[in-house]
């Protein structure tokens, strides 16, 4: 429901007004002293009143205990908390009446408003906030990919997975899982129309005005759904420019009543095609180890599944930022659909290749949890995503497979070592891996190393 808030004028570039709301472009009514500005109503109360003083006869003023205070800078705009002093442009005025930077109290401020990256690309903004940029020593170098990687990233084709094709797509995927840690598929057996469907459904729900997706705004996982920007948004140094919806599947089911209705549909449709290509995958994985192709399974490993769904908006300033920052994933192995817009990078060597979207395909990578277990005969890779500078939003979703039984101890199998390669890394439980991975921020592969011996 969209309604005008009166604010009271205090100075250029800051409204103090009292209310639960999502800000959008402000607009001067004729009275200079008084700014009239279009706003969402999130939360209607038994408080709200009717005003009847402005040029907009229709116009709501939202009377809440909490005062908020409303920022203008050059087009960006968003809402934020009042915690006893004046602050602007996200700063806090020090005793010298000098503007400082407060980033705990900004970040803060951001999250509570719930609005997202996207929200505020649809405000209008011209430049980023402080807290998404990145020191210029960690980001991307402007020089292209050379040609010589652009096609780095082999592509497997799974037909025939069945016939006597399998010993093949065995030693393609063992290679690729060798080398690289990262490889397409194509004829998996997921349906184009399903993959189709899962992306535009997530893009619908991010597309959706702001004041619908902050219902559903939090990083608690007790219903295990949850929809907000960064999960390490206030560990990071700097944030990343997107939101995500993360869903978690297996043992626990979410409730799918907190699903958003416009991509419960798909998202679990999804899931569901996912688990049974997951299987596929682990067998040849395990078949290229010479394993039993039951082994990934008997540890539990399609048990527990974390699906994210990516979406990064157009950034203003995209050579500031990034979509994701370099990182490896924890679990044993992921699976991941990307629409047309790039940005996935691989690290190959010191250079980064980017994983061209093909359509149809699906995106593989080797996890944290495969690489151990597999005494480094397989590799997880660091790989990123750059700030989106497309207007078209790229959409991503990924499903992380996890072991269920958190508490077993995990480390190299006994058949993969021997006098000549011994094992290179201690026993853990997931448990432990899970608690130092969600502590910290993504920074590439600090956290594999610290269970090497």
């Amino acid at each position: 429901m969209i309604i005008l808030l009166k604010c009271r004028f205090l100075s250029v570039g800051t409204y103090k007004c009292v209310g639960l709301s999502v800000p959008f472009p402000a607009r001067r009514s004729s009275n200079s002293n008084v700014k009239l500005i279009h706003m969402l109503l999130l939360r209607p109360s038994s408080s709200t009143s009717l005003y009847l003083g402005s040029p907009f006869p229709q116009s709501i003023v939202i009377l809440r205990p909490v005062n908020y205070q409303f920022h203008v800078s050059k087009g960006s705009r968003f809402l934020s908390t009042q915690a006893g002093r004046t602050r602007r442009k996200m700063g806090i005025t020090n005793s010298n009446g000098e503007q400082t930077y407060d980033r705990t109290t900004e970040v803060k401020q951001f999250d509570d408003s719930k609005i997202g990256v996207k929200g505020l690309v649809d405000s209008g903004i011209t430049s980023i906030p402080r807290f998404f940029v990145h020191p210029p020593e960690t980001l991307p170098s402007v020089s292209p990919t050379p040609k010589s990687f652009s096609d780095v990233i082999p592509t497997v084709d799974l037909s025939g997975i069945t016939s006597n094709r399998r010993i093949i797509i065995v030693d393609q995927i063992r290679e690729a899982s060798h080398e690289l840690g990262f490889f397409q598929i194509i004829n998996h057996g997921i349906p184009s129309g399903v993959l189709n469907r899962t992306i535009a459904a997530v893009k619908g729900f991010n597309e959706q005005p702001t004041e619908v997706k902050s219902w559903y705004y939090g990083r608690g996982m007790s219903r295990g759904v949850a929809f907000s920007t960064n999960f390490d948004l206030f560990q990071s140094k700097a944030a990343s420019w997107r939101d995500t919806i993360q869903l978690r599947f297996g043992s626990v089911a979410p409730d799918y009543d907190s699903i958003p209705e416009i991509c419960r549909k798909e998202l679990i449709e999804w899931d569901q095609h996912i688990t049974r290509l997951g299987e596929t995958l682990m067998e040849i994985l395990c078949e290229g180890l010479g394993l039993d192709a039951g082994k990934l399974k008997e540890l539990m490993c399609l048990d527990e599944r974390i699906a994210v769904a990516h979406y990064y908006p157009y950034c203003p300033q995209p050579d500031l930022t990034y979509g994701i920052t370099s990182h490896t994933d924890p679990g044993a192995l992921t699976v991941l659909v990307q629409n047309e817009i790039g940005g996935l990078q691989v690290k190959h060597g010191e250079d980064w290749v980017d994983v061209k979207p093909i359509a149809g395909a699906l995106v593989i990578n080797i996890g944290d949890l495969l690489q151990i277990i597999s005494n480094d005969e397989y590799r997880s890779v660091e790989h990123r995503v750059l700030a989106n500078p497309f207007p078209e939003a790229r959409v991503s979703i990924a499903s992380f497979f996890n072991p269920s039984r958190r508490e077993d101890l995990y480390g190299p199998l006994p058949e993969l070592v021997s006098a000549k390669k011994p094992a290179l890394y201690r026993q853990f439980t997931f448990n432990e891996y899970l608690r130092r991975f969600f502590s910290k921020e993504l920074d590439g592969k600090s956290l594999i190393n610290y269970f090497k011996f």
